[in-house]
């Protein structure tokens, strides 16, 4: 499992993904179909992002298939900027298709 803070055009969202990395063309395919072609992404640990979205984390991973997928956990920039410091990111992927 990956957690990712994707910096996207209308700010940042924290996605949860099976995918075997934040850059998995699979995963960048089902974004861009979303609409989202263009993003700065930092990995940030699963165990972190368990230990402070608890219940939320817990809602969502009993919903994700065991397959290739994602979930949004959070899309609330104001909420995940004060949740998550700059200092448990990972370093930052660039992609622009």
């Amino acid at each position: 499992m990956k957690a990712g803070i994707f910096f996207t055009g209308t700010g940042p969202i924290l996605l949860l993904t099976t995918y075997e990395s934040l850059n998995d063309s699979k995963l960048i395919e089902k974004l861009a179909v979303k609409g989202v072609k263009k993003f700065i992404a930092y990995e940030i640990s699963e165990e972190k992002v368990k230990e402070k979205y608890g219940l939320q984390f817990k809602t969502i991973m009993s919903d994700l298939r065991q397959t290739d997928d994602l979930r949004v956990l959070d899309y609330d920039g104001h909420h995940i900027f004060n949740t998550i410091s700059f200092k448990e990111l990972g370093e930052p992927l660039f992609f622009e298709a």
